[in-house]
């Protein structure tokens, strides 16, 4: 006991009269427990242990805590209701449950501070269904609930999403009348946004008088989490305009909204409130940031972002990792790994789905195949379905499809959508009827409504001219009911995002963008350009196929952003589609022609072009001082970036790469009858 006070002094300054108190007393009285209880509470009381038993729990010093609650018995005190609901909550925020549970169940008389600190526990540590049965035990002995009691367990039915016990738990809330409390109400928005029931959490929003900065950023995580990113900015203007308080979880759920609408200009502007208020070197917040840019097209600010980060933690590390990867960075991404583990970070099982994809857009089979046994043997990081689909990815993209398929049926989990989805795409390139029409018939009975797999086999038939599946395929695909999703793209401009159609003209400068892109297609004939009608599969004349390709969306976008963004400014187009081979090449001569950086992003990942080329991998030299959007990023020669040590282990990789390209690139020709253009992700 004496150790105790002794460590405890040294923590809490403010009991330093106390533990000199506690150096008188006689060293005989030591001798025993009992002794050494009978001095302590002569000179202290139980005042003293309640105070140090809180503070233990502040301070999660659990030995310490043991020792406390070993005295407390010796006292005689744990029967007293207050001491054991202290000692509970000590158990609790130390993350020791069960000790916790076995003092809950040792009182005779059980406050409703005891019920409600029990349930938070389980609650807060993840044992959701221990929470819900506690409070059914809660209600059947007649203990009446607060507010708090309620918020806690309808905080465990989100987690768990059980949408029928936080419906329950709603109506009860009515009958007790507790929905107009604030923490109840926030809880409730909170379960019924993670369960996918948006318009009930926004009527509980609504209905709430009393709204808190908590109650504000779940409203607007819950629009984001349910891909209502235009929802969740208007919510978050409102708030502006309300003076609210902007707390960091609020300004990242803004950003996370901006990054899904791709909008670049908003998000710079949530990035600058970030700056004001002092949220900006948060590691939360950060990688928010990061994430942001690289979904913006600009990777250059996201690495800026990560630059000046004073510390980085594995969520910075994988967010930046991540967005070299979504870019198809596969030197700085494969450059920064490295570094992260010669920092002594371990990466996790989320640095290894960027890894593994990297490896399978640059169609890096062997070195693929070495990470995903390294993160097993060396890290013990248990692969989940995102590695497995990786994997399923970069064998199908390098050719290997029987291999693909094999993976999918010996792994140890069910095949996801995304799988089969992955090995279609890759039997449309290769031409594996076999194979595409096993992986179409798992779509169909994964995603029924899906037109996209209806779409994607029926171009598969097209390709080999196999007009009567053609047909058979598109009948399915009318009988289901699904609806095909129409090509869409789009781009900010002058405060102002523009939608554009495939095959639709309802812009008002329409004939403008025509104009504009028949010059390009003139300046680019003399390039030798030529439409690529491969690309259309519909079983229509030449000319027809020319003048639907000429018409797709993302060319719209590109000629309105051609007339109406600044030269300086970089051209960034979204796609709700895959883009085609033939609007690829045409974007590329366009970025020639006019001496313009056009970023587009499809389903799939970045295109960069500039100067009429994909972008070229360069490490990103920074200014400390700069300020995202404000000065651009310095383009040295990347091997001026390397860090001593790297060049060795960068060439060494890029022999290796290089060699599996050339192997693939071999596979590639010896392809029979393979059609030009369409394997145009990771070229």
């Amino acid at each position: 006991m004496a150790a105790l006070f002794l460590r405890c002094r040294k923590a809490y300054g403010c009991f330093d009269f106390h533990f000199r108190s506690f150096s008188a007393v006689p060293a005989s009285n030591f001798d025993t427990p009992c002794l050494e209880s009978s001095s302590l509470f002569q000179f202290y009381g139980s005042a003293m242990l309640e105070d140090l038993l809180q503070k233990c729990a502040r301070n999660k010093m659990v030995k310490e805590g043991k020792v406390c609650h070993g005295q407390v018995i010796l006292a005689g005190l744990e029967s007293d209701t207050l001491m054991s609901n202290i000692i509970i909550n000590m158990y609790s925020k130390c993350g020791l449950v069960n000790a916790a549970r076995r003092s809950f169940n040792r009182m005779l008389e059980r406050s409703l501070v005891s019920w409600n600190t029990m349930i938070g526990a389980y609650s807060q540590q993840g044992q959701e269904e221990e929470a819900l049965k506690l409070f059914m035990q809660m209600q059947r002995e007649g203990t009446h609930s607060s507010e708090f009691t309620l918020s806690s367990v309808i905080c465990a039915c989100a987690s768990k999403s059980a949408i029928s016990e936080s419906k329950q738990l709603h109506a009860y809330a009515l009958k007790i009348a507790r929905t107009d409390d604030v923490f109840v109400g926030t809880a409730l928005l909170d379960v019924y946004a993670k369960s996918n029931l948006i318009e009930d959490a926004r009527r509980v929003f609504d209905s709430m008088t009393d709204r808190s900065a908590v109650t504000w950023s779940s409203m607007v995580a819950g629009y984001t989490q349910n891909m209502l990113h235009e929802e969740a900015l208007i919510l978050f203007h409102k708030a502006q305009k309300m003076d609210l308080e902007q707390t960091q979880f609020t300004l990242s759920a803004a950003l996370s909204a901006c990054a899904g609408l791709s909008s670049l200009i908003e998000g710079k502007q949530v990035h600058a409130i970030l700056v004001k208020t002092g949220f900006g070197l948060n590691f939360f917040v950060g990688a928010s940031l990061i994430d942001l840019y690289a979904k913006c097209g600009s990777i250059e600010d996201a690495y800026l972002v990560f630059s000046n980060m004073r510390k980085k933690n594995v969520v910075l590390w994988n967010a930046m990792i991540s967005g070299f990867s979504r870019h198809v960075r596969s030197i700085e991404a494969m450059i920064l790994f490295e570094k992260m583990q010669q920092m002594g970070l371990e990466p996790n099982e989320i640095t290894y789905v960027s890894i593994l994809s990297v490896c399978s857009h640059k169609g890096l089979v062997e070195t693929g195949r070495m990470y995903f046994n390294i993160m097993i043997s060396d890290y013990s990081v248990q692969p989940n379905v995102n590695h497995y689909s990786c994997m399923v990815d970069l064998l199908g993209r390098a050719g290997l499809i029987q291999e693909a398929y094999d993976f999918i049926l010996e792994m140890p989990f069910d095949a996801t959508a995304s799988m089969w989805g992955s090995l279609l795409g890759s039997c449309r390139i290769y031409r594996n009827l076999e194979l595409a029409e096993v992986a179409a018939k798992q779509l169909f009975e994964i995603e029924p409504n899906n037109a996209g797999n209806h779409v994607l086999l029926s171009n598969i038939y097209a390709t080999n001219k196999r007009w009567e599946e053609v047909a058979w395929s598109r009948k399915l695909l009318k009988d289901s009911g699904a609806k095909k999703e129409m090509g869409k793209s789009w781009i900010e401009a002058k405060n102002k995002v523009h939608t554009f159609v495939a095959g639709q003209g309802n812009h008002p400068m329409l004939m403008e963008i025509h104009l504009k892109l028949e010059s390009l297609e003139q300046e680019m004939k003399k390039l030798d350009y030529k439409v690529e009608i491969e690309n259309d599969l519909h079983r229509v004349d030449e000319n027809v196929k020319e003048e639907l390709l000429r018409h797709h969306s993302e060319k719209l976008a590109l000629a309105f952003g051609l007339i109406s963004l600044p030269a300086n400014v970089p051209i960034r187009i979204k796609k709700n589609l895959r883009i085609c081979g033939d609007c690829h090449s045409f974007i590329k001569l366009a970025s020639r022609i006019t001496n313009r950086e056009i970023i587009v992003r499809d389903t799939n990942r970045f295109h960069h072009f500039k100067e009429g080329s994909k972008a070229k991998s360069w490490l990103i030299k920074t200014n400390p001082k700069a300020t995202p959007g404000k000065q651009r990023a310095e383009k040295p020669q990347w091997w001026e970036t390397l860090p001593r040590g790297y060049v060795a282990q960068f060439c060494s990789y890029c022999a290796y790469g290089f060699a599996e390209q050339s192997v693939n690139r071999t596979r590639e020709r010896d392809r029979d009858g393979a059609t030009r253009g369409l394997n145009i992700v990771g070229t």
